[in-house]
């Protein structure tokens, strides 16, 4: 089924809903129907088409705590600037792994101090062994982020109706695939 984009009273995208939720909103005065799909959405007193996109009427203030960083497979490979903490060379998110320089089995946690970004085939070669077993050198000491580098609202070119577009913003990745 269709989704809606919601958008602050500012206009600025806040989040995704369910066609349903947006028309729950609209119901309940809480929203202004900005853009519509052509498909229209039928009871047996009224008929309208699909929201596309609202905006809440009232702003909503959105708290951000940017020097928490969520511990994540993806906030690792951004940390790491999508290299191999051991060769050093970067690929695609498809091709990373995610390493514990210490093994769990010698007690090793997963943490943001014992987690890098690493390639499949250092990754192979490592093994269950620290890099000093291995023969391998970290190109950079694994440590908790300071903060997040970027906030990003990643979505699908194929995903994202054309009605969207007009709301995001320049430093709003669309992710190609």
């Amino acid at each position: 089924m269709e989704q809606t984009l919601l958008l602050n009273a500012t206009y600025e995208p806040l989040k995704v809903v369910h066609w349903q939720k947006a028309i729950t909103l609209w119901c309940q005065g809480k929203v202004e129907v900005i853009s519509s799909y052509d498909r229209e959405v039928r009871s047996p007193s009224f008929s309208f088409k699909m929201p596309s996109v609202i905006r809440l009427l009232r702003y909503i203030k959105i708290k951000r705590n940017i020097d928490y960083v969520p511990f994540s497979r993806a906030n690792i490979y951004a940390r790491d600037d999508h290299a191999c903490q051991y060769c050093g060379k970067v690929f695609p998110t498809l091709d990373l792994t995610f390493d514990h320089v210490v093994p769990v089995a010698q007690g090793g946690r997963k943490d943001w101090e014992n987690i890098v970004t690493c390639c499949v085939g250092c990754n192979r070669r490592k093994g269950g062994r620290t890099p000093a077993e291995a023969g391998m050198h970290l190109i950079r000491a694994p440590k908790r982020p300071d903060r997040a580098p970027a906030i990003r609202i990643t979505v699908g070119l194929r995903n994202a109706p054309e009605s969207w577009r007009d709301y995001f913003y320049w430093n709003l990745e669309l992710d190609a695939s």
